[in-house]
């Protein structure tokens, strides 16, 4: 099934060789993407125009739901997502990193090695995004969109595809989907100041560039994080932390600790709004957990690389704080996170929600 309301992408492909923002030939990486892209589930027509048009009406149902359960947004228009195919999704992808980075300044070098350095770059996106298309389900980009406004996307094939793998209902999956990245769109859209303290935390992450030699001296000890020694978790996390300078490192802690509230919020947000709305939400919820685990080993060994399995991680961490806050101090409670960037919680605190509690309270 490929469904896509975006147009191609036109003119020859641009390296970025300005000094500004990451060394990647965007064009390259969307034409990579697309060519290696794997083809949707098939499907008639019919059934494929059905599914973009419910899922369009579900993501904008979805946030209102959303509103209800978190209390956000509530003055802000319910809008539709844009429902896309994979190649759409790529191109949708490299348009919001490249907003996204384009703040960041790197050292400069000779033009040649800058423009080899940039198709390299775009070649190796393009293939990571190949293989994440094919699985992503949506996400909200705060940067895409006309003007960079904001887009929500949901991926219609590879909604279709997981609720039959799954064997669970079509219509409800495809809510459930919606009300996660609906989520997403609210953080971004009712908090303010979120998106240029996202931004800006990325943007500063980029900008502080070590000598190679620097970060060579680290490489034995985070090769021996990597397999497990010193109690250390043996991910790929574990190893670009290690290879951080000081500065790096504290900077990338905070963009962890956010990524990880961003996603286990949305999370929780999805399962909280309950049965009413997604009468089998627990049965969604049970085996699309143990889809995130499962995959073959060579998909297992390519989640590791790209660092996956962290990723799946931050569900867990995020959705846990969420659960405990909302425990001890209901919906409320959760929301004071979005007050300011200083009632965040640290990484720290998404393991000891008692200890945030104290902080805030």
């Amino acid at each position: 099934m490929e469904t896509d309301t975006t147009g191609p992408v036109t003119g020859r492909p641009r390296p970025d060789i300005t000094g500004a923002g990451l060394p990647v030939n965007w064009s390259l990486a969307a034409s990579t993407a697309a060519s290696l892209m794997p083809a949707g589930p098939r499907t008639t027509p019919a059934v494929a125009g059905a599914l973009v048009e419910r899922l369009r009406t579900d993501s904008a149902r979805a946030e209102g739901h959303v509103r209800e359960v978190t209390g956000l947004g509530a003055d802000l228009p319910l809008l539709p997502a844009d429902v896309l195919d994979r190649p759409a999704w790529a191109r949708a992808a490299v348009g919001g990193m490249e907003a996204l980075t384009s703040g960041a300044r790197l050292p400069d070098s000779p033009w040649p090695l800058r423009t080899v350095t940039a198709a390299g770059s775009g070649m190796q996106l393009g293939a990571l995004l190949a293989y994440m298309g094919a699985r992503v389900l949506g996400q909200y980009d705060p940067f895409g969109g006309p003007g960079g406004a904001g887009r929500l996307i949901v991926v219609a094939p590879n909604v279709y595809a997981a609720s039959r793998s799954l064997d669970v209902d079509g219509d409800q999956f495809g809510l459930w989907v919606c009300l996660h990245e609906a989520t997403h769109r609210l953080q971004f859209t009712a908090v303010p100041w979120l998106r240029d303290h996202f931004s800006g935390l990325v943007t500063e992450l980029l900008s502080l560039q070590e000598p190679d030699t620097a970060r060579l001296a680290r490489l034995p000890d985070a090769i021996r994080a990597l397999r497990g020694e010193d109690g250390r978790k043996a991910d790929v996390l574990a190893l670009v932390e290690l290879l951080q300078g000081p500065e790096q490192r504290a900077v990338l802690d905070r963009l962890l600790a956010l990524s990880t509230l961003l996603e286990g919020h949305a999370d929780h947000v999805m399962d909280a709004v309950g049965p009413d709305v997604v009468p089998d939400v627990a049965l969604i919820r049970r085996r699309f957990t143990e889809r995130r685990r499962g995959g073959g080993l060579i998909d297992r060994i390519l989640r590791a690389l790209l660092g996956v399995e962290a990723k799946m991680r931050q569900y867990a961490v995020g959705a846990a704080f969420c659960r405990a806050v909302e425990r001890e101090a209901g919906m409320a409670g959760i929301n004071r996170v979005w007050e300011s960037p200083e009632t965040l919680p640290t990484r720290a605190e998404l393991d000891d929600p008692a200890a945030w509690l104290r902080r805030v309270a």
